[in-house]
């Protein structure tokens, strides 16, 4: 084989190698107009060759050089530095909303059945204060007057509902 057509094939695949660390390595757009320089030298060594081998290089590279820069892109939120640099994907963001929500649905069931004190007056609803923490509620079955006993009676989602004690 002829040394112009190495050198050709070997810079359009330094180019395609630099044009998938630019997917990678954050480098302001150097290592994209290095693999850019690097593929259209190769190009023309492999023109100087044979225009035909040229031809083929240039076809390869204006179609296998955005499929091998964005493909390294998609692959880029799987890998860590990618998660690092883009974040959680949306499933692991709602995966761990839902798990809080589902997490602090069980805290307020365990508050059924426990005493505490109001906070404010509850006309009906008001502040309520029950093992040390704040909470919001609603009163069932009458006004309950600031600084009265009351004892949770239920809980509705994120309402809770409580009575006098």
């Amino acid at each position: 084989m002829d040394s112009l057509l190495l050198i050709g094939v070997g810079l359009l695949g330094l180019g395609a190698l630099l044009m998938v660390l630019e997917a990678f390595v954050p480098s302001g757009g150097i290592l994209g107009l290095a693999a850019i320089a690097s593929a259209i030298a190769g190009i023309v060594f492999l023109f100087r060759y044979d225009p035909m081998w040229g031809a083929i290089g240039l076809l390869g590279t204006a179609v296998l050089g955005p499929m091998i820069f964005f493909g390294a892109l998609n692959m880029l939120p799987n890998t860590s530095l990618g998660k690092t640099m883009v974040g959680d994907s949306g499933e692991e963001i709602a995966q761990t909303r839902a798990n809080q929500m589902r997490a602090n649905k069980e805290a307020r069931a365990k508050l059924v059945g426990q005493e505490g004190t109001a906070l404010t007056d509850m006309r009906p609803s008001g502040v309520v204060e029950i093992e040390g923490q704040r909470h919001d509620a609603i009163a069932h079955g009458g006004i309950v007057d600031l600084g009265e006993a009351i004892r949770v009676t239920g809980v509705d989602g994120l309402t809770i509902e409580v009575r006098k004690a």
